[in-house]
């Protein structure tokens, strides 16, 4: 019989969390055109097919020459573009060659001396008085970058404008990247309606199943929308059958103490494993994670409830949900986004929970600040949309002054 679950520490639950992402296997792979592989996540390596760059190359417009040389001056002997080669054969003492940035080096110099530090008299250059120059200034060598052959970018790597540049400079057209994880979004609750529906003065539209599809698809997930279940035990239990079809399921609602919270009780019957059961942190207390056993050919799941209000909803993602979801699209065991800046205002804790909270980061170059976003609860579907980010509050203090450091979470 398992121990019972328990309402965790932020920390010890996050922990827990990446504990089951780092036994998570990795998917299959399939392989895609380079430009339709953005945002995906590398499955096999990608490998220099040459050194890189492929010769001695110059960073500078100017005059490649001995260092040796310049104590006088020095003849101007040709000229070589990028994307031309040197033919005159190997540099002559007390010779330079004018050069262009990117082109090669032409064999028996050893530096280039930018063209901003050189004083020309028609056919000949001295270096400006007080200049100097050494011996593979403003050269960047053969192979500096990457050997032929070897690993540029590994598995695992998430493809990004860089990423695609660095594989179109090796020749790649196409890329092996892993499938994208399918994630069930099982929005509960008698009060929600569709979209296209016009909801009574009691009920509110299924914002959470959206918020979540756009979250996972940024994560790495293709979002798989299931019809709303509502607070009755055979359509909610129907509704987690059919999630069970894909590899993680996200239950949104239903899970705090209420009458008619049946999220918990349900999943129960099935035969789930409960990891916790609520996590000391504001919003998103009441949120659920475990896995369901493998049954009738299909693998063991693991499955998040997550509490309905939109704003726990979407914090409680970035915290848990994320990390085991990057796991499961091959990305490895990730923390979630945590940085630091400045706090902008004095802020109260709250001693016991670690808060969460909606913030907007001004970010300069000198000193990034963060300020809390003013919010009626973790209902404020407007006052998350105004925040860019999260300021986190540690539960060990009760005040945080204007100018402390604190930890923002990005999303």
């Amino acid at each position: 019989m398992q121990p019972a679950a328990a309402v965790l520490g932020f920390d010890e639950a996050l922990a827990k969390v990446l504990q089951h992402a780092a036994a998570v296997p990795r998917p299959s792979s399939e392989p895609l055109a380079l430009l339709n592989c953005g945002s995906r996540l590398l499955a096999e390596p990608v490998l220099a097919d040459r050194d890189q760059p492929p010769f001695h190359r110059s960073t500078r417009d100017g005059f490649a020459l001995r260092a040796s040389d310049t104590a006088s001056s020095l003849k101007v002997v040709g000229q070589v573009r990028a994307g031309e080669q040197w033919q005159g054969g190997t540099l002559e003492p007390n010779a330079a060659i004018e050069i262009m940035t990117g082109a090669p080096i032409p064999e028996g110099a050893d530096a280039v001396v930018m063209i901003e530090h050189i004083e020309r008299n028609q056919d000949s250059i001295r270096l400006l008085a007080g200049r100097t120059i050494r011996s593979g200034e403003n050269i960047v060598p053969q192979g500096s970058e990457a050997r032929a052959g070897q690993t540029v970018l590994p598995p695992g790597t998430p493809i990004e404008g860089a990423e695609i540049a660095l594989a179109a400079s090796c020749g790649y057209s196409n890329l092996h990247v892993f499938r994208k994880p399918k994630v069930a979004i099982v929005a509960t609750g008698d009060e929600l309606v569709d979209l296209a529906a016009t909801p009574a003065p009691h009920q509110i539209r299924n914002s959470n199943s959206y918020g979540l599809a756009e979250l996972i698809r940024r994560a790495g997930g293709e979002p798989i929308q299931l019809p709303i279940a509502p607070d009755r035990r055979p359509e909610l239990e129907q509704t987690i059958r059919a999630a069970r079809q894909c590899d993680l399921m996200l239950l949104s609602g239903g899970v705090s103490m209420g009458k008619y919270d049946l999220v918990e009780e349900v999943l129960q019957a099935l035969g789930a494993e409960f990891f916790f059961i609520g996590v000391r942190m504001q919003p998103g207390k009441p949120i659920v994670f475990g896995r369901l056993p493998a049954e009738n050919n299909l693998p063991a799941q693991f499955f998040f409830g997550l509490p309905g209000n939109p704003v726990s909803t979407q914090v409680t993602f970035h915290c848990f949900v994320e990390p085991m979801l990057r796991a499961m699209a091959g990305a490895g065991v990730q923390q979630p986004r945590f940085v630091q800046a400045t706090l902008a205002e004095d802020v109260a804790g709250k001693p016991g929970l670690m808060r969460i909270l909606p913030a907007r980061l001004t970010a300069d170059r000198i000193r990034p600040e963060v300020r809390l976003v003013a919010w009626q609860g973790s209902g404020d579907l407007a006052a998350n949309a105004r925040a860019n980010c999260y300021a986190v509050l540690p539960p060990d203090n009760d005040h945080f002054a204007a100018g402390d450091v604190i930890t923002i979470l990005l999303r």
